[in-house]
């Protein structure tokens, strides 16, 4: 198999794994998603089972990771070479988790559930696509400028990755 096909082959196996996973343990279910971050009524933690196994799985994986040369299909690791907390991040984290808090669905669990044939997950779907091209294609000259004028403490984003 070539390097190409294994690669393809390799992302098929742990996106149908990650969505079979996704199913079984009910992160599917809106409704028990939104149970789960209501801890002020009618709390249901099982899914913090679910958040436990993820961390502990990742965290093998980490372990892993850290005493192979290379990935097993590439020659080096990507890792991300920003390493600081900035305000655009923040603001992408909060938005994501009010939609997902009011939602109850967060974009792994709607593409597993597309293969459900589930109509909320359709338009969830069909909602992030648009607004990840929006984002993508929107005229940069209209967005407002991110920076600030630095203090003599530097900017609040190098204040918070501190």
């Amino acid at each position: 198999m070539t390097k190409d096909r294994s690669q393809n082959f390799a992302a098929l196996a742990a996106g149908v794994l990650f969505g079979f996973g996704l199913s079984l343990s009910g992160m599917l279910d809106p409704a028990r998603v939104r149970g789960f971050l209501d801890i002020f009524g009618r709390f249901d933690p099982s899914l913090a089972f679910v958040l436990a196994g993820a961390v502990l799985m990742s965290h093998i994986g980490y372990v892993v990771s850290r005493r192979l040369r290379h990935p097993l299909f590439e020659e080096t690791y990507h890792l991300p070479k920003k390493r600081k907390i900035d305000w655009p991040l923040l603001t992408g984290a909060a938005i994501f988790g009010a939609g997902w808090g009011i939602g109850g669905i967060c974009p792994g669990p709607a593409l597993a559930g597309l293969a459900l044939g589930i109509l909320p997950f359709y338009v969830f779907t069909g909602a992030m696509v648009t607004g990840v091209l929006l984002h993508d294609h929107w005229p940069k000259h209209l967005l407002p400028t991110l920076k600030r004028k630095p203090t003599s403490e530097g900017s609040a984003a190098e204040s918070l990755s501190r």
